[in-house]
């Protein structure tokens, strides 16, 4: 898996008959263990929520939960994106998330946003990459976690003036 050249990376949607892959994976990758509601809204957020196979094998998933406001325009929340630890470093994640942020720009999408440890640099890194702000510091967000706080990182997008 050398850097430089194309992955082959495909991506699919989330459904009842692999959802056991997600399961699996957040088992893998999160230090939490996720409710039926987490996956319920992994489901109906459709296009918003992907597995990433490489050769054919789940080594990643970004899962979306999508916000309406009262008359306003829909947000969406990254709840989990992860890979792998042995495929990191090649691309997969910036794939899920640029087809999660490219179906942003096609609906009518205020912001994207998330909650993001405040030690861990390396998704900080990684989403300022994508022009991802930290907008919030939260106080004894986790639970069962150290450090318990959060940052909320936040992407606006420019609402189009002939949509509102």
């Amino acid at each position: 898996m050398g850097t430089g050249r194309e992955v082959s990376v495909s991506l699919d949607g989330v459904r009842d008959k692999n959802l056991m892959q997600l399961k699996k994976l957040n088992t893998v990758l999160f230090p939490v263990r996720y409710n039926d509601k987490y996956y319920a809204d992994a489901i109906s957020s459709g296009e918003f929520t992907k597995l990433a196979y490489y050769s054919d094998i789940c080594v990643g998933a970004i899962a979306c939960r999508l916000e309406k406001k009262e008359g306003g325009p829909m947000r969406v929340y990254i709840m989990t994106l992860g890979v792998l630890a042995p495929y990191r470093g090649i691309g997969i994640g910036s794939k899920l998330l640029n087809h999660v942020l490219d179906m942003c720009s096609k609906q009518n999408t205020s912001e994207i946003f998330l909650h993001v440890q405040t030690n861990n640099e390396d998704a900080i890194k990684f989403y300022k990459k994508f022009g991802f702000e930290i907008t919030e510091t939260i106080q004894d967000y986790y639970i069962n976690i150290e450090p318990r706080d959060c940052y909320v990182v936040t992407k606006s997008f420019a609402q189009p003036e002939a949509n509102k």
